[in-house]
């Protein structure tokens, strides 16, 4: 199911981001589109410069790594993100599982930072699979709530828990939301926070994301 949402996602980012241009903002501070295409060419392409993406000591690399690919003209940029050829993305079951929800968030991070996004309706497959992501993907960001937290889906009700624990906060929304909000995107995601006081503060207060 992933490898589906992790391929239209991918091709809806790249029809996009030519549409906006490569010095359209996104929800990524500090980063255009341009950008934000650079990272995704960097994180899938570059084996030196991949790894400061997460390894803090290695970012430095990275950054040289990414000015170098920057200078690449922007339609080649996207080009090259759109057919994963001869990368580890190319192998379906990876991409899968490394992309799926990385393509959706960073989609959204272009989309919602254009003055006349609107909500989209994804159908039920990519709601199921964003449910899965969240519910597993999850369990790792909701440490940093400090607090025990369930996630809650407004379309069906159903629910799982990232953290147990006494004096629950509860995130409802749609599994689209819900992965946005986990992934740190708290300025356009559409979620209720339902507990304690404490709970609810603990959560919104709590910095999301990887």
């Amino acid at each position: 199911m992933t490898i589906r949402l992790s391929k239209t996602e991918r091709q809806a980012l790249c029809d996009l981001a030519p549409q906006v241009g490569p010095d359209a903002p996104t929800l990524c501070e500090g980063w255009d589109v341009k950008d934000l295409i650079v990272h995704l060419v960097v994180r899938e392409r570059s084996i030196i410069g991949a790894p400061g993406i997460l390894i803090k000591p290695l970012a430095s690399v990275t950054e040289w790594v990414s000015a170098r690919v920057a200078k690449e003209p922007f339609d080649k940029l996207v080009d090259r993100l759109r057919k994963p050829m001869l990368t580890w993305a190319a192998i379906p079951f990876l991409d899968a599982a490394a992309n799926a929800a990385e393509y959706f968030v960073h989609h959204e991070d272009i989309r919602r930072a254009q003055p006349d996004w609107e909500p989209r309706r994804m159908d039920a497959h990519a709601n199921d699979t964003l449910w899965k992501l969240a519910s597993s993907a999850g369990k790792l960001m909701a440490r940093k709530a400090k607090c025990p937290l369930v996630i809650e889906r407004s379309d069906t009700g159903e629910t799982a828990t990232l953290l147990k624990g006494d004096d629950v906060a509860t995130v409802r929304g749609l599994p689209s939301e819900l992965v946005l909000f986990l992934y740190g995107r708290k300025s356009v995601r559409d979620v209720e926070i339902d507990g304690s006081n404490a709970a609810v503060a603990k959560v919104r207060g709590a910095n999301f994301g990887i």
